[in-house]
């Protein structure tokens, strides 16, 4: 924290995180967003336009598209954060995908006592 004249300001480069720059999420939450509406809506904008005869209109509709999901997206993380601490709709997101049988979880998942196997 800086002080000047009665103002507390903080300092960028004593921060924990990244500082949030859209709706709650940060740039590299912002470029993850991007990148996968990008990948998702430009085939689907091309092929749309395609059936049309209208490819190019197809790239205008995909980049609308991804704005939009940009947005929905980020209003949609920042529900999820509200309150919680860092990185926790990572933790969630690797559970999801362990219980789907896609990855392992990097936590113990046991439910119950435990024993040291000892008598």
């Amino acid at each position: 924290m800086v002080e000047t004249a009665g103002e507390r300001r903080m300092m960028a480069e004593r921060l924990n995180e990244e500082p949030p720059v859209f709706r709650g999420c940060s740039s590299s939450e912002l470029v993850a967003i991007l990148t996968a509406g990008t990948l998702f809506w430009l085939p689907v904008g091309i092929a749309i336009g395609w059936m049309f005869g209208r490819a190019m209109m197809g790239i205008g509709g995909a980049a609308i598209m991804v704005l939009a999901t940009v947005f929905v997206a980020a209003t949609i993380f920042q529900k999820v954060k509200k309150g919680r601490p860092t990185g926790y709709y990572q933790q969630r997101f690797r559970l999801a995908l362990h219980r789907a049988g896609l990855m392992r979880a990097p936590v113990i998942l046991r439910s119950g006592s435990w024993d040291v196997g000892r008598r």
